[in-house]
């Protein structure tokens, strides 16, 4: 029985907290894969984090390849392992991690490639701007500063990814139209300010004869001008690619003359994320998304900059209250939890208590069916024909067991006293069968229970008491009852006593002691010990039921 209860304790209990403690799990999970970390990518995700505020139930996994190719397959693989709904990727070279991005594809999931292209037509949307436009366009803008005539440096983005590639194409269509204009060097770069700086102060040309140097993008660009600066040399006019706002973006870098024009190269992390979701929530989409851009110069760059240091004072506000209201959200969320927990709480300590009630119950229920309608519990058993055992058959070990109760009612002076001469009487000298068989066994039984229950509160009964109301000896009393029963008669008055303790305890509003009182005790403590020795529990126990 405890058993089971701890059981069914234990799995409430833990069904409870688990309800509680589990959060509802995202409707979609959205993996991107970034070839690289820099500004750029910084800035786009920032704007996916942003818009992704305003669907509920979206997640967002973010890795960043550091230009590795290697490094992305693993990241992608693992991205799709762990269960993503959607993959946005930026390859970070076109063929290398294609075969990443089509095992992702053909196990079903969703691919949105960006910003750069990949060899495989395994993918549902690709968005980019136009990198051939853009280099073109700065091609065309070069040469316009120099009047068609000039030398120029070009810096490349990464070798073999698709921006670097369409943007050199553009660029060197466009100064290809002027005969006067030159392409001196293109110098391998790889999207770092770093990198391009190495390359720049490691170049043999003669750089004192370089007119405009474009680099593939802003920080390429200023990587270069910082080598020009190092060699204390007249510089030249630098171009770049990106266009970010903010105090190292390239609009900026442009109005202070650090760059001569750049192009803005939009990052639109909030048009992806919007893309990414109509496709998982089966609504129309383009496939291909060409995004607009723009050439930024001295002439531009003041009002362009206003304008996006105006969104990103706005951008800045909508995180800080994004904050706060996750904040608050949370707070919230942990004030919910801790209720729900306390009410938990409160809910398994009520729990506890009715199944230890129900327990403690069931316990004395037993105990009631077995003497609410019976103050002996005797079973006569089965006798011969001739009658009651006779006095032969019964040996010194009865003696025996009635000194041992004896022995164990101690504390009872009276009950001492009473079984000390049932004790004797077992050794007294032997009754004629005519008076064993005076009467039948169970009709003797039930007088013997008359005269018990007729004198049971009085706490001066004695075993002579009863021989006499009964028209026996001592003698006779004693081998008639434990011929019968079993038990002496002072081991079934004690019983019948308990037994009448046990209804007056549940039927009664009686404390302890008065009970003790009625049914002949003459020491509580004491009727307390035969009580629970009897029953199992405590006296006190039913009274709290």
């Amino acid at each position: 029985m405890r058993s089971r209860i701890s059981s069914l304790f234990l799995l409430i209990g833990i069904s409870l907290v688990l309800t509680a403690c589990s959060e509802k799990s995202p409707k979609y999970i959205i993996g991107v894969s970034q070839c690289s970390e820099d500004i750029w990518r910084d800035w786009q995700n920032s704007e996916m984090k942003m818009e992704a505020n305003f669907h509920k139930g979206v997640e967002l996994r973010f890795a960043a390849a550091l230009d590795d190719s290697e490094r992305q397959i693993q990241q992608i693989d693992s991205l799709v392992s762990s269960g993503i709904d959607l993959l946005i990727v930026a390859p970070n070279q076109l063929s290398s991690v294609s075969p990443a991005i089509d095992r992702a594809y053909d196990k079903g999931i969703p691919v949105i490639v960006f910003e750069r292209k990949t060899d495989s037509h395994k993918y549902t949307a690709f968005v980019s701007a136009d990198n051939y436009e853009m280099g073109h366009q700065i091609g065309e803008y070069v040469a316009s500063r120099l009047n068609g005539k000039g030398h120029v440096l070009e810096i490349l983005g990464l070798k073999g990814s698709s921006p670097a590639d369409e943007r050199s194409r553009g660029f060197d269509d466009a100064i290809a139209a002027y005969p006067g204009m030159r392409v001196v060097a293109e110098l391998q770069g790889d999207w770092t300010e770093d990198k391009a700086y190495e390359v720049v102060s490691s170049w043999k040309g003669d750089l004192n004869s370089i007119d405009f140097v474009f680099g593939h993008n802003d920080r390429s660009a200023l990587g270069a001008r910082k080598a020009f600066l190092d060699r204390k040399i007249p510089l030249p006019l630098f171009a770049g690619i990106d266009g970010l706002p903010g105090e190292d973006g390239g609009i900026r870098q442009v109005r202070d003359s650090l760059l001569d024009a750049t192009y803005i190269y939009p990052t639109r992390g909030d048009q992806l994320l919007q893309l990414a979701l109509a496709i998982l929530d089966g609504k129309p989409y383009e496939r291909e998304t060409m995004l607009t851009s723009a050439l930024v110069t001295h002439d531009n760059a003041n009002v362009l900059l206003l304008e996006s240091d105006e969104v990103m004072r706005q951008t800045k506000n909508l995180e800080k209250l994004q904050q706060q209201a996750s904040g608050y959200l949370q707070q919230l969320a942990t004030q919910r939890t801790i209720t729900l927990l306390a009410l938990i709480l409160i809910a398994l300590l009520m729990l506890a208590m009715v199944l230890f009630y129900l327990y403690h119950r069931s316990k004395i229920s037993a105990q009631h069916e077995r003497v609410v309608n019976n103050l002996w519990n005797i079973e006569i058993p089965a006798l011969e024909e001739t009658g009651a055992k006779t006095p032969e058959s019964t040996d010194g070990s009865e003696a025996a067991d009635d000194s041992q109760a004896t022995a164990d009612d101690s504390q009872d002076t009276d009950d001492k006293q009473q079984a000390t001469g049932d004790a004797e009487a077992a050794t007294a000298a032997p009754v004629s069968t005519a008076d064993a068989e005076t009467e039948s066994e169970p009709l003797f039984i039930v007088h013997f229970k008359d005269v018990v229950e007729a004198r049971l509160g009085d706490s001066d009964l004695s075993v002579d008491d009863l021989a006499a109301a009964m028209n026996l000896s001592r003698v006779q009393l004693y081998r008639k009852v434990k011929a019968i029963s079993g038990s002496s008669p002072v081991e079934l008055l004690r019983t019948a006593r308990l037994n009448r303790a046990y209804q007056l305890l549940l039927t009664t509003g009686k404390n302890v002691s008065e009970v003790a009182y009625d049914v002949g005790f003459t020491a509580p403590s004491y009727f307390t010990k035969c009580f629970k020795d009897e029953f199992g529990v405590s006296p006190s126990d039913l009274q709290t039921k």
